[in-house]
């Protein structure tokens, strides 16, 4: 399949250099990093959230697990996962369970875990379950100019 439409677009817009990783089909953030060996703190994983006024993405690193209660107080406002089908459908061009981390690229808000700011380089989900989006570290965080940032991660 390659990298989602909507993706691609976003970075060549934006006149981002990338590079693509393919690897074997796998069905986790965690399958993923191991085949492409690569840290699961460099790859940025997408949880699409529902809150009182609309969706968001929160950014984070696949090492770590959201913090609900933190990330509630660093919102303001009550938010919970969205469901399979609210994700499909904002996601159009992805297989579900693929999120890109650069939910503008989709027009929504986003919302970033600080811990990825070390990070001198950065993966994420394509769009598909066969590749990962390679950036810059600078790059990922110019991408990330607009969202909010905030520690809301716990990583185990």
């Amino acid at each position: 399949m390659g990298i989602a439409i909507a993706l691609e677009r976003f970075l060549a817009e934006r006149g981002v250099k990338y590079d693509v990783v393919e690897h074997s089909h796998t069905a986790t953030a965690l399958e993923s990093a191991r085949t492409s060996h690569i840290s699961l703190d460099r790859l940025a994983k997408a949880v699409v959230l529902k809150g009182d006024d609309g969706f968001l993405v929160a950014v984070l690193p696949a090492s770590g697990h959201i913090q609900f209660g933190q990330l509630r107080k660093q919102l303001g406002t009550e938010v919970d996962m969205a469901n399979e089908e609210q994700i499909e459908s904002l996601f159009y061009d992805c297989e579900p369970g693929a999120v890109p981390a650069l939910g503008a690229a989709y027009g929504l808000k986003v919302i970033v875990d600080d811990s990825l700011a070390s990070e001198p380089e950065i993966y994420l989900e394509g769009g598909d379950h066969a590749s990962l989006v390679h950036l810059t570290g600078s790059a990922f965080w110019d991408l990330m100019a607009d969202a909010r940032h905030a520690h809301f991660t716990e990583v185990p």
